[in-house]
């Protein structure tokens, strides 16, 4: 009966099975993921304090900002590789990999330049409102983007994963990952004082060797065909693959605006320690945002090669099936809600309150935010972004004025943060659906087919 089950689950359409695949692997891994990480987040509160892992969250949030300054040329990557495979030219996706390792090398050589040119100007101690261990920091601060700046490079192994419809993988690095953070913290407890310097050394560098001992193992086994090599760099398809990858860069920089932000006017207008409640909140919720990146990322370069094959019935159907996932995990963050104090002194202790208030925006923000996935992930997988482009301009705007007015002139505090995320979500929610109903029904035109 199992047996036939699990026969009938995986049977369909070639892409469709592949896409099952790797759901049930990648829910297989984010479960061993988010056990390390529900395990990792109280020994590295209990090893730093409250006040400095709010400051560890914020550091790593403003080096997070840096992903997006490939200029696109991650996604742009995604979507040609996905393309070139699709028409079963090999050689067309060699040159696409080595051109944009090329490329995003020479983005980091840049960054890292300027970095070290404009770091001794800056005053960390008052970016992250503390007076606190100020030269640690620094040393600290120096570490963590210099390391960045070599997993800019080695990371884009994942784009090549989710291009060959294999998130999976991708999922493989980041629980290696995860798991070697857990057994470095473990290390560091049991060694070392508190030291944020430490931590953050530690961790910044697992998080350059896994990608980097991926892609040197893949490169030269199952991708050996795909192996950048200089004779293969070609920069004239550097506009090719900045074509679509451009907007990519606008739309996820202003997408950075909204997200990344929270941590660093979190800090400014309440202090570190409010950072904390946040992140265990937004943590808690996002169990659920991770359930459907989970769903959702498969479909990416699955909609890119069905959109390209003009087979409509495929996409509807895909639609169809993720909705009704959505549709019913609300229940499931309903019910996360009601029993989100419970978990959270179970999980964390009693030390650190987070109010009922912060729990209940949040919840409606990851129910929100699972939406859009749905529908963004179709649009971003053909290319027809420009109307998310022009919608994420417009709330990366509003978003920081509207975030400091909420948290701080309402005294909503890390609340209004949220609440004005969610009002740039709501937006989405309303015009994606209606741009894909548009674009599958054929009756898109102008900027909705864009």
């Amino acid at each position: 009966m199992i047996k036939k089950s699990i026969n009938s689950f995986l049977s369909g359409h070639q892409r469709s099975v592949k896409a099952k695949k790797n759901i049930i692997a990648s829910f297989f891994l984010k479960g061993i993921s988010i056990l390390i990480n529900l395990i990792l987040i109280p020994l590295t509160i209990d090893y730093l304090n409250p006040t400095n892992f709010g400051i560890w969250i914020t550091l790593t949030s403003i080096i997070a900002w840096f992903n997006y300054f490939d200029i696109g040329l991650g996604n742009g990557l995604r979507n040609k590789l996905a393309a070139a495979k699709a028409k079963g030219d090999i050689e067309l996706g060699q040159v696409y990999i080595s051109t944009t390792y090329a490329l995003i090398t020479i983005i980091a050589v840049v960054f890292f330049i300027l970095f070290t040119i404009i770091n001794p100007f800056l005053n960390w101690g008052e970016i992250f409102n503390t007076t606190e261990n100020l030269e640690e920091l620094q040393k600290l601060v120096l570490i963590v983007f210099s390391v960045f700046c070599l997993q800019f490079i080695v990371k884009l192994i994942n784009m090549i994963f989710i291009a060959d419809q294999r998130p999976a993988m991708s999922n493989v690095i980041n629980t290696t990952g995860s798991l070697l953070s857990l057994l470095a913290i473990l290390v560091l407890i049991n060694t070392t004082d508190s030291s944020i310097l430490y931590l953050g050394a530690t961790f910044s560098i697992i998080n350059v060797v896994v990608p980097f001992a991926a892609g040197l193992w893949f490169f030269n086994t199952s991708y050996k065909h795909f192996k950048p090599s200089l004779k293969t760099i070609d920069f004239s398809y550097t506009k090719e693959l900045l074509g679509i990858g451009s907007q990519f860069f606008i739309l996820q920089g202003s997408i950075l605006i909204v997200y990344l932000t929270d941590n660093l006017i979190i800090t400014q207008v309440s202090g570190p320690e409010y950072v904390t409640p946040y992140n265990i909140a937004f943590k808690y919720f996002g169990i659920i945002t991770i359930f459907f990146t989970i769903v959702t990322k498969p479909y990416w370069s699955a909609f890119t090669e069905a959109f390209l094959k003009n087979e409509i019935s495929w996409i509807e159907s895909a639609f169809r099936k993720v909705m009704k996932l959505w549709i019913l995990s609300i229940g499931l963050v309903i019910l996360m809600l009601f029993t989100s104090q419970f978990v959270y002194e179970l999980w964390i202790g009693s030390e650190i309150e987070i109010p009922f208030l912060l729990s209940l925006v949040m919840a409606i923000y990851v129910v929100m935010a699972s939406n859009i996935m749905i529908f963004s992930n179709f649009l971003y997988g053909i290319g027809k972004i420009r109307l998310s482009l022009y919608h994420a301009l417009f709330v990366g705007i509003i978003n920081i004025p509207l975030s400091v007015y909420l948290s701080k002139n309402l005294e909503l505090g890390n609340v209004g943060v949220i609440l004005a995320t969610c009002f740039g979500v709501l937006i989405s929610m309303i015009i994606q659906p209606i741009q894909c109903y548009k674009i599958i029904k054929g009756r898109a035109t102008g900027i909705w087919n864009k």
